[in-house]
C-alpha cells in the first residue's frame, strides 16, 4: 500500500504540474423530436481541436489551452450551432444540451478526428450500478474493454478479447456441452462464465462472438445485491454491452483472414426506418471458420444480431436487441487427471505432452445454436424519475458428440508414462432462460442533499430439458517412453505394426454406432427467482457520496424454497472533484445450494441447506487525471465465503457403516488480493491498458483433501497484461500506427490436493504486435499473436494447450 501511494502522490504531483488548460463538454439533440444526434461535428473555431459525439449525444472536448473560444456544431440536416466559450486552468465548461434544428439543406460533414482522447477509456456506466453513475463515484471496482480496443487489436474470438482486463484469465475451454458449455474463467479467485447481456440473463453454451460487443466489463467481486445469484460468481461477473442503434446511417464490412485457415466476414449496418428519424434498425453478422493449430480440431459458427430502436416521443422510447448463433465444432483438446489418486506426473516436463497432438477427430463434432431476445421500454415519468421496463428470452442448445480425455493409469500395469481414456456421449439439451425487470430510476433532492436511486423487481425462471446418451469410452492414449510396454501389457497386441490404432480417427457414424447401446438421460428441471432491490446514492457533500443497497431473493424449485438478504454498501471521498476519489465497500454475494442427496447405508436421506454467503471488504483509489488522459484504479479486497456446501466419503466419517455420500455446510474460503489497471494517453496518438493483479485464495474449512491449499479455480496467483499503439496524426505516416503488448501468468497449480498432490503448469509470457492504417474510408490492419511460438497451458485440473504462432490480416470499408 505505501507503493500505491506513492504512485499516487506521484501521479498528483505530475497532473498540478501539467494541468494547464480545460476541458468542454455537452450534448447534442434533435430540437423537435428531442432525440440525441449522433457523429454530429464540435468545433473550436481557427483551432485543430474537435471531436464528434456518440450514441447520446454527448461529446467532450479534452485537453483545450486556456483562452477564449467561438464552439461551433454541425450536422448533416441541420443548422449549425455557434457559442462563445471561455476556458480556464483545471475547469470544466458545461454547455448542457444543445438542440438542433432541421435544415432543408444538408450541410457538408466535417469529420474531426480527436486523436489526443484517451479512447480505451470509459468514463461510466449504466449497467454496474444500474442507475447512470461515473465510474470515480463508484465504490466498486470494475474494467471496460471497449470495440476500439478489439478492432485494433483485430480480436475474433472472446477469450482474447479478455486478456485487456486485469485479473481475470481463462480456466477451461467452452465445451459446447448443455447448461454450462460456455467458457469458464477465474476472477479474484472464484471461477466465472458469461451469462449477461446488458445487464440481463443471457444463456449460451458456446463462446460469444465479439461481432456485436460495443465494449466488455468485468465486475469485480459478489454482486448477489443487484444481480442476484443464479448467473454470477462470488468473484464477479462478465457483462457484454451490445451495439446499439443510433438515428443515422452507417456501415461497415470487414474481412480477416489468417493462420490455420482463419476467414471471417463481418458486417455492420445502422440505418433510418422512418423519414422522421424515430425509427432506427442495426445489424451485425459475422461468419467465421477457423482450423485448430493442432493436427484435428476446427471451429465454424454464424451470428447475427438485428437491433432496433424507436422513439416514440420525447418521453417514450423503445430498444430490442436480437442475437442468433449457430456453432459447430469439435471440443478443444484438455487433459483431464485422475482426481481419485496420487498423481504420477506433476509439471508438463514429466508429462512429456506433444503440444500439438488432439487425440480427437473433425467427425467427433458439437453444435451449440443459441438465441437471445431484449426488449426494453423507457418511460420518463418526470424530471425526476425514469420507469425502465425489460423482458430477456434465452434458449441455448447442445447437439452432437462431446469427447473428453481422462486419465486412467491407475487401472492399468504402466510404471512409467501416463494411460488416458477417450470417452464420449450425444449430447441433446435446451437450457431456457426468461428475465422480467421493472426498474425505477430517480435522481431528486431530499432539501439540499441529491440522491441517485434505482429500485427494482426482477423475475427470473430457467428451465433445463435433457434427452442426451449416456457416456461410452473408446480407445486409450499413451503418453510416454515405455510405448512397447502399453502395446503389450495394457493393448495385448505382442506386434505393434500389425495393431490398427482405434484412439484417432472415429467417424461421425461409428461413434452413434458405440452410442446406440446406451439409455438416455432424460430429465426436466426448473427454477424461479423473484427479487426486489434498491440503491441509494446519498451525496452528502459534492465530494462525499454512500451507497446503500439491499436485495430480497426468494428462490424456488420443485421440492425447495429459499429466501436471502444480500446488502451492499460503499463509500466515495474525492479529494480533487472528478479527478481523484477514495473509495471503500462492503458486498455481499450468495448461492441457492437448495437441497442434496445422501446415500447412507444404502438408504437416500435428502437435506436442505443454508445460503451460502461470501462477503467482500475492498477499499482503494480512482484517478481520472490529466483532463482524462490518465484513468486508473488500484484496489485492495478480502472476499470471505462461508457455510460452503461439499461432499466426503465414508473414510472420512466412519469406516465402519457403508456411507457412499454425505454432505456437509461448514466449509470456508478466503481469497484476498490486490489489482491495478491503468488506460493512458501520455501525448498525442499515444495509448497504453496496463494491468496487474495478485490474488491469495484457500481453502480454510471442508474437503480436506484441499484444505490449506490454493483451489484449483483460482487460476495463477499474478496476472499481467500489457497493450500500448501508436498512431501517426500528422505528416507523411499520418494514419498508420504500430502496436505491442502481451500477457504474463505466474505457475498455476491446475490440481492442487492432498492426497492427489499438485500439478502445475509453468508461468509464461506471450507477446503480441500490430501494424494498421486507416482514414474515414476503410481500415487495414496486420497483428501477430504469439512471437515466440510460445507453448503455454491452461487448465482446471485439466491440461489445455493453447494456440501457437499466429498472424492475421484485416480489411474493413467504411460507409
Amino acid at each position: 500500500m505505501r507503493n500505491v501511494l506513492a504512485i499516487v502522490f506521484l501521479l498528483l504531483g505530475v497532473y498540478s504540474a501539467s494541468a494547464q488548460s480545460g476541458k468542454i463538454t455537452g450534448n447534442v439533440q434533435d430540437e423537435k423530436m428531442q432525440m440525441p444526434i449522433v457523429y454530429a461535428n464540435v468545433t473550436l473555431v481557427n483551432t485543430a481541436i474537435g471531436a464528434t459525439t456518440d450514441v447520446n449525444g454527448d461529446f467532450t472536448l479534452n485537453n483545450v489551452p486556456v483562452g477564449s473560444y467561438k464552439l461551433k456544431i454541425t450536422a448533416i440536416g441541420y443548422t449549425s450551432f455557434s457559442q462563445s466559450i471561455e476556458v480556464s486552468a483545471n475547469e470544466t465548461v458545461t454547455i448542457g444540451t444543445v438542440n438542433l434544428k432541421e435544415d432543408t439543406e444538408v450541410l457538408n460533414e466535417v469529420v474531426v478526428q480527436n486523436s489526443r482522447a484517451n479512447k480505451f477509456t470509459k468514463e461510466k456506466s449504466v449497467t454496474v450500478a444500474k442507475m447512470d453513475l461515473k465510474d470515480i463515484e463508484n465504490p466498486q471496482v470494475y474494467n471496460v474493454i471497449s470495440s476500439t480496443v478489439l478492432e485494433e487489436q483485430i480480436v475474433t474470438n472472446f477469450d482474447d478479447a479478455l486478456k485487456n482486463a486485469p485479473g481475470i484469465d481463462k480456466l477451461w475451454e467452452s465445451t459446447g456441452r448443455g447448461s454450462d458449455g460456455a467458457g469458464y474463467y477465474s476472477l479474484r479467485g472464484f471461477s466465472v462464465q458469461p451469462t449477461m447481456v446488458n445487464g440481463l440473463p443471457a444463456l449460451t453454451n458456446g463462446s460469444p462472438d465479439p461481432a456485436n460487443i460495443e465494449s466488455i466489463e468485468v465486475i469485480k467481486g459478489p454482486s448477489g445485491t443487484l444481480f442476484g445469484s443464479s448467473l454470477i460468481s462470488y468473484g464477479g461477473l462478465i457483462n457484454l454491452n451490445t451495439k446499439q442503434p443510433f438515428y443515422g446511417y452507417k456501415g461497415q464490412v470487414s474481412y480477416t483472414g489468417g493462420s490455420y485457415g482463419l476467414n471471417r466476414v463481418t458486417a455492420d449496418v445502422n440505418a433510418l426506418l422512418s423519414d422522421e428519424k424515430q425509427i432506427a434498425m442495426r445489424v451485425n453478422t459475422a461468419y467465421h471458420t477457423q482450423n485448430s493449430f493442432q493436427d484435428a480440431g476446427f471451429r465454424k459458427s454464424f451470428f447475427v444480431a438485428p437491433s432496433l430502436a424507436y422513439q416514440v416521443n420525447d418521453k417514450l422510447s423503445f430498444h430490442i436487441n436480437t442475437e442468433f448463433y449457430t456453432g459447430k465444432s469439435t471440443n478443444q483438446t484438455m487433459l483431464f487427471l485422475d482426481r481419485g489418486t496420487e498423481l504420477r506426473v506433476h509439471n508438463l516436463d514429466e508429462l512429456g505432452y506433444d503440444h500439438k497432438r488432439s487425440y480427437t477427430s473433425n467427425d467427433l463434432y458439437i453444435e451449440t445454436p443459441s438465441y437471445s431476445l431484449q426488449g426494453q421500454m423507457r418511460y420518463k415519468i418526470n424530471d425526476q424519475w425514469t420507469s425502465q421496463t425489460a423482458y430477456s428470452r434465452s434458449s441455448a442448445k447442445s447437439e452432437g458428440i462431446y469427447s473428453y480425455i481422462y486419465e486412467i493409469t491407475r487401472y492399468t500395469p504402466m510404471t512409467e508414462g501416463v494411460v488416458f481414456q477417450r470417452y464420449f456421449n450425444d449430447q441433446n439439451s435446451e437450457t431456457l432462460g426468461t428475465d422480467i425487470q421493472q426498474n425505477f430510476i430517480g435522481e431528486f433532492n431530499i432539501g439540499s442533499v441529491k440522491n441517485k436511486m434505482v429500485v427494482g423487481l426482477d423475475y427470473f425462471n430457467q428451465t433445463v430439458i435433457n434427452n442426451g446418451s449416456g457416456y461410452v469410452s473408446n480407445g486409450m492414449i499413451y503418453i510416454g517412453d515405455d510405448l512397447a510396454g502399453f502395446n503389450q501389457n495394457v493393448l495385448g497386441v505382442t506386434d505393434a505394426s500389425q495393431y490398427t490404432d482405434d484412439t484417432g480417427v472415429l467417424t461421425h457414424a461409428g461413434s452413434y454406432a458405440l452410442l446406440a447401446n446406451t439409455s438416455a438421460n432424460i430429465s426436466k428441471s426448473s427454477q424461479e427467482i423473484y427479487s426486489a432491490y434498491a440503491s441509494d446514492v446519498v451525496y452528502i457533500l459534492p465530494q462525499l457520496s454512500a451507497m446503500a443497497s439491499l436485495r430480497v431473493d426468494h428462490f424456488s424449485n420443485d421440492e425447495y424454497n429459499q429466501t436471502v438478504l444480500s446488502p451492499k454498501f460503499g463509500i466515495v471521498y474525492q479529494p480533487i472533484l472528478d479527478k481523484v476519489s477514495l473509495f471503500a465497500n462492503y458486498m455481499d454475494g450468495f448461492s441457492n445450494v437448495g437441497f442434496a442427496s445422501d446415500q447412507i447405508e444404502g438408504q437416500e436421506v435428502v437435506r436442505s441447506f443454508d445460503p451460502e454467503h461470501a462477503t467482500q471488504l475492498e477499499f482503494g483509489t480512482k484517478l481520472n487525471l490529466l483532463d482524462g488522459k490518465l484513468a486508473a484504479t488500484f484496489s485492495y479486497y478480502d472476499i470471505n465465503v462461508k457455510d460452503m456446501v461439499y461432499s466426503i466419503t465414508q473414510d472420512a466419517v466412519d469406516p465402519n457403516i457403508a456411507y457412499n455420500t454425505i454432505n456437509l455446510q461448514n466449509g470456508e474460503q478466503e481469497s484476498k488480493g490486490f489489482e491495478a489497471s491503468v488506460i493512458a494517453n501520455p501525448f498525442k496518438g499515444f495509448n497504453i491498458i496496463a494491468g496487474y493483479s495478485y490474488n491469495d485464495s484457500k481453502l480454510v474449512e471442508g474437503d480436506a483433501d484441499f484444505m490449506g491449499r490454493r483451489p484449483e479455480s483460482a487460476g495463477p496467483q499474478n496476472l499481467a497484461n500489457l497493450w500500448a499503439s501508436y498512431k501517426f496524426t500528422g505528416g507523411t505516416l499520418n494514419g498508420f500506427g504500430l502496436g505491442f503488448g502481451g500477457n504474463y501468468a505466474s505457475e498455476n497449480k491446475i490440481f492442487n490436493r492432498n492426497l492427489g498432490g499438485t500439478f502445475a503448469l509453468d508461468s509464461y509470457t506471450v507477446l503480441n504486435a500490430s501494424v494498421f492504417y486507416g482514414n474515414e474510408d476503410f481500415r487495414l490492419g496486420l497483428k501477430l499473436d504469439n512471437i515466440a511460438n510460445k507453448e503455454y497451458y491452461k487448465g482446471w485440473s485439466t491440461i489445455s494447450p493453447q494456440m501457437l504462432r499466429s498472424i492475421s490480416a484485416n480489411f474493413t470499408y467504411m460507409f
